[in-house]
């Protein structure tokens, strides 16, 4: 008993770990180049950003489904130059996402790309 009470706090503490830690915070900023609701079991939200004027550096991240108000304003921005703040996080569920990257707000920039 108390060698499977050890194992089940091990795996608990696992667990709660992966949910709240935080390995990175940080800033991107690129053209929003895609933004979509996939997944066969778990439905889960995903977009991409280019970093490059050629498109060769694309930020891939996700955004949880409790956060509408980041997934409405990617939808909304698509296609625009936008700065996104992140976490990153050790691992990943299925239901949570693809990535380790998940968005906690996004805003409309300038880009430093356009020709005056």
């Amino acid at each position: 008993m108390i060698t499977l009470a050890v194992i089940l706090l091990g795996l608990v503490s696992y667990f709660t770990f992966l949910y709240t830690a935080t390995y990175s915070e940080g800033v991107r900023s690129g053209e929003l180049i895609k933004v979509s609701n996939k997944g066969v079991v778990f439905k889960t939200w995903e977009g991409e950003i280019s970093q490059g004027i050629s498109g060769a550096q694309i930020f891939t991240f996700s955004v949880l489904d409790s956060n509408d108000k980041v997934i409405t304003d990617l939808q909304e921005f698509e296609g625009q130059y936008v700065q996104v703040n992140y976490v990153e996080r050790y691992r990943t569920f299925p239901w949570w996402g693809d990535t380790r990257y998940f968005i906690t707000e996004v805003k409309k920039v300038n880009s430093p790309f356009k020709i005056k």
